[in-house]
């Protein structure tokens, strides 16, 4: 089997078993903290607040939440002011099309929704993570049919180590049981630890994560000619997807998709 995947003998047992490490880590992580929080009464995915059911969202939260609905740009998925009929792209993707095909998120990345991301993130609450991704399929159903792969963007493993487990891993798990889909949790991986993305603008962003992604070898044949959904939390500029994007049609994908649990609307790459 190691040799199958990597063709270089103990060097590839190492790598293969330490991917596959990781995997039982972050499975048993996730699947503790998800009994915990069935343990402990019901709390607003955003607020303190108790709501009848794990993974509800207290009514006055409710409101808050901007949940993106058409028109939205074609491309890039962005919310747009009014209908300019199928296929209509946002004045930025006009001029400067991502590398990826077309992206999907469920609501804005904002003051009120922030908690939530970061709940789920940093502060492990796992008990939203079946209401997330029936979101996310809902508002990918468009691109989900063109997929033959889902994979979520990895971090890097000593970040994994820190948190426990990877985010956007589980939703794109859950992602591909809802939509009926295969889920390559290892199709990328993050070759170089980068600093935080967080206060950078586009251009930094850019440069931060150019030439970390890569893709396993084992699934190289099954990538040529396919269409790959990309799996992340939050889309702020593009540029992580994009770089993951670039890696993956460089390896002979045919089309590359991403849903978001949120994402920005302020800020734009630039022209």
């Amino acid at each position: 089997m190691y040799h199958s995947l990597s063709g270089r003998g103990e060097r590839g047992a190492i790598s293969v078993s330490g991917a596959l490490v990781r995997c039982i880590k972050e499975k048993t992580a996730a699947f503790s903290l998800t009994v915990l929080d069935a343990a402990l009464p019901a709390r607003c995915l955003v607020s303190d607040a108790l709501v009848g059911a794990p993974g509800q969202i207290s009514p006055a939260v409710w409101g808050r939440i901007q949940f993106i609905a058409p028109p939205v740009c074609a491309v890039c998925g962005a919310p747009q002011a009014f209908d300019a009929g199928a296929g209509a792209v946002c004045g930025s993707c006009a001029v400067r099309a991502p590398v990826y095909d077309a992206a999907r998120a469920v609501f804005v990345y904002d003051d009120a929704s922030r908690a939530m991301i970061l709940n789920y993130k940093h502060g492990r609450r796992m008990d939203g993570v079946a209401a997330y991704a029936a979101w996310m399929a809902r508002a990918g159903a468009d691109v989900l049919g063109h997929c033959a792969l889902i994979a979520p963007v990895p971090l890097h493993y000593t970040r994994l180590i820190r948190r426990r487990f990877n985010q956007s891993a589980i939703l794109a798990q859950r992602v591909g049981a809802l939509a009926g889909r295969p889920v390559a949790v290892d199709l990328l991986t993050r070759d170089r630890r980068t600093a935080s993305q967080f206060g950078k603008n586009w251009r930094q962003r850019r440069r931060n994560v150019a030439g970390v992604f890569s893709v396993r070898p084992r699934w190289r044949a099954r990538l040529r000619g396919a269409g790959v959904l990309l799996v992340d939390d939050v889309l702020t500029t593009g540029a992580t997807v994009e770089a993951c994007a670039k890696t993956l049609k460089a390896n002979g994908a045919a089309q590359v998709f991403v849903i978001t649990l949120a994402r920005t609307v302020a800020l734009r790459r630039p022209a």
